[in-house]
């Protein structure tokens, strides 16, 4: 991005930031069951700060009519994170800053396993000197009818690593944009759970791990799950790739991307790699964390960081995975950092709070001189917006190769990223 398109996103972000001033402290809503169509009455909600930690900042429960307000100084300026808990499940709702009116969203829950479907399974293989760290990508779209979410408090996503590998950390990211990381359940010999509310529309889970690498090269053996996802096998140039049913299906993004056949469920993909790769240029800073959604309350929805060493890898991730890693906290970082991911781009600042405007000052004062630390939040904005974007341009063009999205589809979602550019250019 040029210097001068990001004065130009900086200008407009900063305007945005600015003009949610006028909304701090109050922010309220209505809480919709999407099943009934109906507002619900009496859901708990938990407004937590995603700048900080996830900080409880203020706890509120749904009226009679679905209706709920909270008045606080420490709301308005900043992105806020609401929990709301229907049913035992948890459903997140990101409230970026100058909206002060929300919909949030819950469903009612279905435990049938045929509500959700896996549509493609892309693997990202990254080698680090005697270490192969890998990534993995799942699709999933529930399309139930009447809408319903997906919830099982025992597992209702399976997944199994390769064998000798160590497991980094899952996570889930929404058609919003959010990523939260979720809290894991082992089941023994690679296989692994997660308990998560699967909202009607597309759901994205990402895990990592890392296996060893032994003089450069390794044969690992990729389970299937679930019968029926394309698979897409995706390394850095200069790592060669053999395996049977493999086709090459050219770069993305300055990657080698190569496509296989769905397998039949708890079918095994042999994939043989050779090389250590080259390294595209890299920017930026990733970053990662979250809140937990889909897990009962009694199971304790609660903020979960690992250990990674998200930085060593930023290369990897600018070269076209940035939103695969960047909801934080993947394996081999020992940073401990919280970030929550959103079509916004709103969610992720730096770390500290953003400062307070002291109460003395008035309105025309603060709007004239905004803190340095708003400011930084903004240029952020901007980091995150463009590498937000350049994700999903990267995770529709994967799509395209693996055949999961018709050409209708494809151009209405091309139309929507180019969109979306247009906007922030222009403010």
């Amino acid at each position: 991005m040029t210097a001068s398109a990001s004065r130009i996103l900086s200008i407009s972000l900063l305007s945005f930031v600015l003009a949610a001033a006028a909304h701090a402290g109050t922010i309220g809503g209505i809480v919709i069951n999407r099943t009934t169509g109906k507002p619900e009455a009496n859901v708990a909600l938990d407004l937590l700060s995603p700048t900080q930690g996830m900080t409880e900042l203020a706890t509120a429960t749904s009226d009679s009519g679905g209706h709920f307000t909270v008045t606080k100084d420490s709301i308005g300026m900043a992105p806020i994170l609401i929990r709301a808990t229907f049913h035992d499940v948890s459903f997140n709702t990101f409230a970026p800053p100058g909206r002060p009116n929300i919909e949030v969203e819950v469903y009612d829950i279905s435990k049938d396993p045929k509500t959700i479907a896996v549509s493609s399974h892309i693997v990202i293989f990254q080698p680090q000197g005697d270490k192969l760290i890998g990534a993995e990508e799942y699709e999933v779209t529930n399309a139930s009818q009447p809408a319903a979410a997906y919830f099982r408090s025992e597992g209702n996503f399976d997944f199994v690593i390769p064998e000798n590998a160590t497991f980094g950390q899952v996570s889930t990211t929404t058609s919003m944009g959010m990523s939260v990381a979720q809290a894991s359940i082992e089941k023994g010999k690679g296989h692994f759970a997660i308990a998560y509310a699967f909202r009607p529309g597309p759901t994205n889970i990402r895990l990592s791990y890392e296996l060893p690498y032994p003089n450069g090269s390794a044969t690992i053996k990729l389970p299937a799950t679930y019968a029926g996802a394309k698979v897409l096998v995706v390394v850095p140039p200069g790592v060669a790739v053999t395996g049977d049913g493999l086709t090459s299906a050219g770069q993305e993004q300055g990657m080698m991307v190569f496509t296989h056949d769905p397998l039949p469920a708890k079918g095994v993909l042999s994939v043989s790699l050779s090389g250590v790769g080259s390294a595209p240029a890299a920017d930026g800073q990733g970053q990662g964390g979250g809140a937990q959604e889909g897990n009962s309350r009694t199971g304790g929805a609660e903020v979960i960081s690992a250990p990674s060493r998200l930085d060593d890898y930023k290369w990897f991730i600018v070269a076209g995975l940035a939103a695969l890693f960047a909801m934080g906290a993947i394996l081999l970082s020992r940073k401990q950092v919280v970030a929550v991911e959103s079509d916004d781009a709103e969610a992720e600042v730096p770390p500290g709070k953003l400062a307070k405007l002291g109460k003395t000052q008035t309105r025309a004062t603060a709007l004239a001189r905004p803190p340095a630390n708003v400011t930084a939040a903004v240029d952020q904005h901007v980091r995150v917006s463009m590498e937000s974007l350049k994700d999903q341009i990267f995770r529709l063009e994967l799509r395209k190769q693996a055949g999961t999205i018709s050409e209708e589809d494809y151009a209405s979602e091309k139309a929507k990223v180019d969109k979306l550019l247009r906007d922030l250019v222009q403010g």
